[in-house]
C-alpha cells in the first residue's frame, strides 16, 4: 500500500512538473529569442546555442517608458476606479440583497459573454464622438468597465462569507450603513480586495484588443508598443521578444512578490 500511495504521488508530482513545464516554454523561448539575432531568431532548425547580444533591448528602450507610463496608468487607474464603484455594489448586493440581487449579478456576469470584436464598432463610435480616443481617461474608462464585473463578483463573495452577527451587533451599537461598510466589510474583506486588485492589475496590463482600436500613440500601453515591431518591412521577431520580455517582467515581478497574499485572497471566500 505505501509503495503505491509512493508511485501515485511521484506520478502526481511527474504531472505537475510537465503542467508547469508546458506553461513555461513559451515565456523560456520569448527570453532566448530576445538574446538572439534576427537570423537566429528565424533560423530553422532553432538554434539553442548561441551569443546572448543585447542591441535588441536597444531598440526596444526607445520607446518603452512612455508605453510602461501609459500601462502603469491606464492599469492603476482602471483598478482604483473600479473599486470605487464595484466595492460599495458588491457590499450592498452581499449584505442588503433584494429579490433581484442574483438577476443583478447575473447580468453584470454576462457582459463578458460577449465577445470584444462585437461590440467594437459602437464602442470606436462613443469615444470618437466624446475626444476619449488616444486618451489614458478613455483607456482608464475602457479597462475599469472590463474589470468592475470582476470586482462586484469576487467581492460579493468575500462580503458574504462574513456572518451576519458581526453587522446585527453594530448594528445595536448604533452603527450605520456607512459605518458597516468602512468599519467591518473593508477591514475583514482585505485579502480579498488584494486578489481582486491584483487580477484586474494584471487582466488590464494583459489587454490588447481594445488597447490597439482606441489608442494610437499618445496612450498607446506596452501591449500595442509590442505590435510596432510588425511593420510592412516584416517581422523583427528578436526585438519583439526583447520588447515582450521587457513588457511582461514587471507583472511577474509583482506576481511573485504578491503571490501568498492573491492565494490567501482566492481561498478567503472558498471554503464556508
Amino acid at each position: 500500500m505505501q509503495a503505491q500511495i509512493r508511485l501515485r504521488n511521484a506520478l502526481l508530482t511527474l504531472v505537475t512538473y510537465l503542467i508547469a513545464a508546458a506553461f513555461l516554454f513559451p515565456l523560456v523561448w520569448m527570453f532566448m529569442a530576445a538574446f538572439k539575432t534576427e537570423a537566429q531568431a528565424f533560423a530553422t532548425p532553432p538554434v539553442f546555442v548561441f551569443t546572448p547580444v543585447l542591441e535588441n533591448f536597444g531598440h526596444a528602450l526607445g520607446s518603452y517608458f512612455p508605453a510602461l507610463r501609459n500601462s502603469l496608468v491606464a492599469a492603476v487607474g482602471s483598478t482604483v476606479l473600479a473599486f470605487i464603484l464595484g466595492l460599495p455594489a458588491a457590499f450592498a448586493l452581499a449584505v442588503y440583497p433584494t429579490r433581484r440581487a442574483q438577476g443583478v449579478l447575473t447580468w453584470m456576469l454576462s457582459t463578458k459573454f460577449m465577445p470584444a470584436v462585437g461590440v467594437i464598432v459602437p464602442l470606436f463610435l462613443i469615444f470618437r464622438n466624446l475626444h476619449l480616443l488616444d486618451t489614458l481617461p478613455g483607456l482608464i474608462l475602457m479597462y475599469t468597465t472590463m474589470n468592475l464585473p470582476l470586482v462586484v463578483w469576487m467581492m460579493h463573495s468575500y462580503m458574504t462569507e462574513i456572518p451576519y452577527a458581526i453587522y446585527e451587533a453594530a448594528k445595536v451599537d448604533g452603527a450605520s450603513v456607512g459605518q458597516e461598510f468602512f468599519g467591518i466589510a473593508l477591514p475583514l474583506s482585505t485579502p480579498g480586495m488584494a486578489a481582486t486588485a491584483l487580477l484586474c492589475l494584471i487582466f488590464a496590463w494583459n489587454e490588447v484588443f481594445f488597447a490597439l482600436n482606441l489608442t494610437n500613440s499618445d496612450a498607446a500601453p506596452l501591449s500595442v508598443f509590442i505590435s510596432q515591431f510588425k511593420t510592412s518591412e516584416g517581422l523583427f521577431w528578436a526585438q519583439m521578444s526583447a520588447a515582450a520580455t521587457l513588457t511582461v517582467l514587471p507583472v511577474l515581478i509583482f506576481g511573485w512578490i504578491a503571490q501568498r497574499q492573491l492565494v490567501r485572497g482566492l481561498s478567503f471566500g472558498a471554503v464556508k
